[in-house]
């Protein structure tokens, strides 16, 4: 629980192979520049700042089979995010990622995992990430790691960190959904994950939508959930710099109230954040609300309550 850990690692995974747009590589060091550890430090938390793993590039890496471009590099640098992010857990301290392309996520659960293995998910994301080689359209992986954090995909990739599956299907919430495959979608379907369009925040509002889902997320007495979260889950209007923008997202407000009921309920145990790229933003802009939604998280509030 975030709120009763007072260190907080924050490492940087760089990954951008597992999409096609260059510059999300660039995404931890725009957080930084925004001010994350700052933000944290005021609230209180030490905050560790273990730098960045070190990643392949496209320049050099070999893209391999098509239908899963750059799988031995993504594996590769997966690993070495789950060795860092598995010290950090067992050091009592809270994960803290910064991405790097949404792939990145496959190393943080392996890490988290191999040492708590009963995890809940939280995946906030226009996409539901949940394709393998076989139904992919692109051949990205960055489209694929629920897939595999769930045991289904390239042996390689399912196994990284030696645990698999990483997290618990029935106890996996999918929230922010307007753009998925045709294959994945059925998929989806005849799956045990728990998921939400925007059809259903627009329908029930967002503070239904995430009450339902800390049910299921902690059902069965289940303590610890890791919260990934795709910069393209919130609306292109207010987090331009990511690589697979899709209209119709989280409004500024949305974004916020969920970290903020996150925050209140304290079972979020790992957390990364994902997807942004300064070379696609505007000033930096998107950087900025990422530091912003991470300190609602960590318990930033205009006014503490009873205060």
């Amino acid at each position: 629980m975030l709120r009763s850990k007072p260190t907080i690692e924050l490492i940087g995974a760089p990954q951008d192979l597992g999409q096609v747009h260059r510059g999300v590589d660039m995404g931890p060091s725009a957080i930084r520049v925004a001010g994350v550890i700052h933000r944290l430090q005021a609230l209180g938390f030490d905050v560790v700042d273990r730098g960045n793993i070190d990643c392949a590039t496209m320049a050099t890496a070999d893209e391999g089979d098509p239908s899963a471009r750059f799988l031995e590099s993504v594996v590769r640098d997966s690993e070495s995010l789950a060795t860092v992010v598995a010290a950090a857990v067992r050091s009592g301290s809270f994960p803290l990622v910064l991405g790097g392309d949404h792939s990145v996520a496959v190393g943080t659960m392996g890490g988290v995992a191999s040492v708590e293995p009963r995890q809940g998910l939280l995946w906030i994301d226009a996409h539901a990430d949940y394709n393998t080689p076989q139904s992919s359209p692109s051949g990205n992986i960055h489209g694929m790691p629920v897939a595999a954090i769930l045991g289904d995909g390239p042996d390689t990739l399912v196994n990284v960190a030696g645990v698999s599956p990483k997290a618990l299907e029935d106890h996996t919430v999918i929230i922010g959904l307007r753009s998925v495959d045709s294959a994945e979608a059925e998929r989806l379907q005849a799956s045990n994950i728990t998921y939400f369009t925007m059809h259903d925040v627009d329908m029930r509002g967002i503070q239904s939508i995430m009450e339902e889902s800390f049910a299921v997320l902690t059902a069965g007495g289940v303590e610890h959930v890791h919260l990934s979260f795709d910069a393209d889950a919130i609306d292109p209007r207010h987090a331009p710099g990511t690589g697979t923008p899709v209209i119709g997202g989280f409004t500024y407000r949305e974004s916020h109230l969920m970290m903020e009921l996150l925050s209140d309920a304290d079972f979020i145990t790992s957390a990364e954040f994902t997807e942004v790229n300064p070379v696609l933003d505007d000033q930096n802009q998107t950087a900025e609300l990422i530091v912003e939604l991470i300190g609602s998280l960590a318990g930033q509030r205009v006014v503490k309550p009873g205060t």
